[in-house]
């Protein structure tokens, strides 16, 4: 399961983590965000110690969304040592995000 990242916690959980890290940013109300969740928990699963897998739910968390230029949802970040290395916005099929996330790990 993914990891709930705030506008507090983001800094702890993202940009200080030794690990890649995917971020989801979504909505309750996004329909392709609904789609993708699932997905994103799936490879929170089974990337669990390798990497970290967490959502911001935008309509809770402004300031954080706000930073990055979140536009349009769902938007998927790459961070590698506290840096947005890659993004991917729109639903897209699993091996696209696995391969993204892969690519950070190398």
């Amino acid at each position: 399961m993914a990891i709930e990242i705030n506008d507090s916690n983001f800094e702890e959980i993202v940009l200080k983590s030794d690990k890649p890290v995917l971020v989801d940013f979504w909505a309750e109300w996004c329909g392709p965000c609904r789609m993708v969740g699932p997905v994103v928990d799936e490879i929170a699963n089974e990337y669990n110690g390798k990497a970290i897998v967490g959502k911001v739910d935008v309509d809770n968390n402004p300031v954080i969304s706000s930073h990055y230029g979140i536009m349009s949802i769902p938007a998927l970040l790459f961070f590698k040592n506290g840096e947005v290395v890659d993004k991917q916005v729109g639903a897209v099929p699993k091996h696209v995000l696995v391969n993204k996330l892969e690519a950070q790990m190398a």
